[in-house]
C-alpha cells in the first residue's frame, strides 16, 4: 500500500485545500517550481514500481506457500516410507539373521511391539548343548509359585524312565517363564547342580524369555467371566508356551508339552515314540499321552508354526488348551453338521492314547491362591519293573519296611523299601556261581515316593579272578579304585540311578555291591534292579504295579 506521504506530494491539493493546483498556474510562476515537478514525476514513477514489486511479491509469496505445502507433504510421506522400510528391514534381519535360533512364524502381526525390540525372540540360554536332529522335543514351562515348586521331581521322573539310547535321542527345554534374572539363574543352577551329567550331554537346556518379549499385560479385557488376574495369567501362560514352541521346533521331529508339576510312566518315551511312528493317517495333528489340559500333547514339528500363529492369533482370549480344540475345529469341522459328526471329525486328527502316560501331582497352581487337584484316571501307576534277573542270594544292612523286601524287589514281585541308611550300609547280589555280566541298571524312588532314592552311593563288583587284584592287572587300572575288602568300585549312582555296562575284560563276577557312603535324610525305595548276563538277547522286562 501506498503511503498517505507520497499522496500528498503527488497531489498537494490535498494536503491544503487550495482552490486550484499548481499544475494550472499561470507559466510566468511555474518556472519557479520546475523542480517540484521533476520531484512529482519521480514519486509517480516510484509509485508504479512500489505497487509492480507488491504485485510481484504477493505471487511470490503465494508460491512459496505452495512449494511449503509440498514440502510437508513430501517429508510426511517420506517419513512413512522410511518407518515402513525400517519394520520391513527388521522383519527381514528377524527372519534371515544367522545368530537367531528360532524360526519365526507371522509373530509381529500379532506382537507389534516386537519390532521396537531387537532382542525380543533371543532366548536366554541359560544351559545347552544346542542339541538337534532328535526324535523328540519335551518341552516344559515353569514360573515361581508361591508355596511349592515340583519341576526337580517332574526331571527326576522323567530321567528316571529314559534308557541310555532314548537319552541320546531326546532334548528336555525347561523354560523358565520369569524375567526376574536371579530368580532365573537360581533355577538354572539347581538344574545344573541336580542333573550335571544330563546338562553337560545337551539332554537338559535351560532358557528363559527376555522381558521385551511380553507385551503389557495391564490392562486386559476381561472375559469368560475371568478376573483380571487370572486373564492375566492365562494369557501369559499362552505366550509362554508359544515361545518355548518357537525355540523347540527346529530340534527334532515330534515336540511334546509337559508342565513342570506331572510324573511319567516307565516306557513313556518307547510308547510315544512308537505309537506315532505308527499312525498310518497322514493327517493327525496331536497325539494325546494324558487327558488333562495341555498336558502329553505331541505335535509334529512340521506343524508346531501353523498351530502357534493360531495360539499368537487369540492368546489374549481363551485358555491354551481351549484355543487347541478351537484350532481342530477351524481345521475339520463343517458349520452345517451337527456337533456329534465335529467331534468324530476332530477325533479323526487328535487321537488319544491309553493308558495315560503322564499324571498331573501339582496341587498348588501357579496362579497365587489356586488350589489344583485335576488328577488324570486313566493314568495306571507304574510302582516298579521287573527283569529276569540271574540266580543270587541277597542281602544287605538297611532296616526293611513291612512287606517291601529285596527277595521280592529282585523277583520282580515288588518294589523294596527300607529306613533311611547311613554310611557303611550295603544292599549285595551274591550270584550261585560267577557270571558274565554285560551290564545292570538300578533305580530309585517312583511316582508315589519320588525323593526316596540312593545318594552317595557307590556300586562296587567282586571279579571271580582275584589275579586282577594284583597291580596292572585291572583294566584300565587308574579307573577302577579297589576297596579294602577286594571290590572292584566302578559306578556312582546319579541323580537315584545307576546303570552302565561293565567292561567284558573284568571277566566273570561273583557279586555286585550298592555301598552308602554316607548318611541320608530319606528313605530307600528301589524300584527297578536289572542285572544283564552277557550274550543273552531279549531278555524279558515286565511291569507290574
Amino acid at each position: 500500500m501506498i503511503h498517505t506521504a507520497y499522496v500528498t506530494l503527488l497531489h498537494p491539493e490535498a494536503g491544503t485545500g487550495a482552490g486550484q493546483s499548481a499544475l494550472h498556474q499561470p507559466k510566468a510562476e511555474i518556472g519557479a517550481g520546475d523542480g517540484l515537478g521533476s520531484c512529482q514525476k519521480q514519486l509517480i514513477a516510484l509509485h508504479q514500481r512500489l505497487l509492480g514489486t507488491e504485485k510481484e511479491s504477493l505471487k511470490r509469496s503465494r508460491d512459496l506457500n505452495t512449494i511449503l505445502d509440498e514440502l510437508k507433504q513430501s517429508v510426511s510421506a517420506k517419513k512413512n516410507a522410511t518407518e515402513n522400510l525400517i519394520n520391513i528391514t527388521k522383519w527381514k534381519v528377524w527372519n534371515n539373521t544367522s545368530k537367531r535360533t528360532m524360526q519365526l512364524t507371522n509373530v509381529f502381526s500379532y506382537l507389534p511391539h516386537l519390532l521396537d525390540h531387537d532382542d525380543s525372540l533371543q532366548p536366554n540360554v541359560l544351559i545347552g548343548q544346542g542339541r538337534t536332529a532328535v526324535s523328540m522335543v519335551i518341552g516344559i514351562p515353569t514360573v515361581k509359585r508361591d508355596k511349592q515348586t515340583y519341576l526337580m521331581d517332574t526331571l527326576s521322573s522323567l530321567l528316571r524312565e529314559l534308557s541310555h539310547e532314548e537319552r541320546n535321542d531326546c532334548v528336555i527345554v525347561v523354560l523358565v517363564a520369569e524375567v526376574d534374572m536371579t530368580h532365573v539363574r537360581s533355577i538354572a543352577d539347581s538344574v545344573n547342580s541336580m542333573f550335571p551329567k544330563e546338562v553337560k550331554s545337551g539332554l537338559i537346556e535351560v532358557i528363559s524369555p527376555p522381558a521385551s518379549f511380553y507385551p503389557d499385560l495391564s490392562n486386559l479385557k476381561e472375559t469368560l467371566g475371568d478376573t483380571q488376574e487370572r486373564v492375566r495369567w492365562r494369557t501369559k501362560q499362552n505366550l509362554d508356551y508359544s515361545f518355548l514352541m518357537l525355540y523347540a521346533q527346529p530340534k527334532g521331529t515330534y515336540y511334546v508339552q509337559l508342565e513342570d508339576d506331572v510324573i511319567a510312566r516307565p516306557t513313556f518315551f518307547q510308547s510315544m515314540k512308537a505309537f506315532a511312528d505308527q499312525q498310518s493317517s497322514t493327517d493327525w495333528i496331536v497325539l494325546e499321552f494324558s487327558q488333562l489340559g495341555f498336558i502329553g500333547k505331541l505335535f509334529r514339528s512340521s506343524h508346531l508354526p501353523l498351530i502357534i500363529d493360531f495360539f499368537l492369533m487369540f492368546y489374549k482370549d481363551k485358555p491354551i488348551d481351549w484355543l487347541l480344540d478351537h484350532f481342530l475345529w477351524v481345521k475339520v469341522c463343517n458349520p452345517e453338521k451337527d456337533a456329534k459328526h465335529c467331534e468324530s471329525e476332530k477325533a479323526n486328527v487328535r487321537i488319544r492314547y491309553r493308558p495315560s502316560l503322564f499324571q498331573h501331582v501339582g496341587t498348588h497352581s501357579s496362579l497365587p491362591g489356586k488350589v489344583q487337584n485335576l488328577k488324570d484316571k486313566d493314568f495306571e501307576k507304574i510302582l516298579y519293573r521287573s527283569h529276569a534277573n540271574p540266580a543270587a542270594d541277597v542281602s544287605t544292612t538297611l532296616k526293611i519296611y513291612q512287606e517291601f523286601t529285596l527277595e521280592k524287589a529282585y523277583k520282580g514281585e515288588n518294589y523294596f523299601w527300607a529306613f533311611a541308611p547311613v554310611a557303611g550300609d550295603y544292599i549285595k547280589f551274591n550270584f550261585s556261581k560267577p557270571l558274565l555280566i554285560d551290564g545292570y541298571v538300578f533305580k530309585t524312588g517312583n511316582s508315589e515316593h519320588p525323593g526316596d532314592k540312593l545318594f552317595s552311593t557307590a556300586v562296587d563288583i567282586l571279579p571271580g579272578d582275584k589275579s586282577l587284584m594284583a597291580k596292572g592287572g585291572l583294566p584300565n587300572d587308574s579307573k577302577y579304585q579297589v576297596t579294602e575288602d577286594g571290590y572292584l568300585r566302578i559306578d556312582a549312582f546319579e541323580n537315584g540311578v545307576a546303570e552302565q555296562s561293565i567292561d567284558p575284560s573284568i571277566g566273570n563276577i561273583e557279586a555286585i555291591r550298592l555301598s552308602i557312603l554316607s548318611e541320608s535324610p530319606v528313605w530307600v525305595l528301589l524300584s527297578e534292579i536289572g542285572i544283564k548276563i552277557a550274550k543273552t538277547e531279549n531278555i524279558q522286562t515286565r511291569e507290574k504295579q
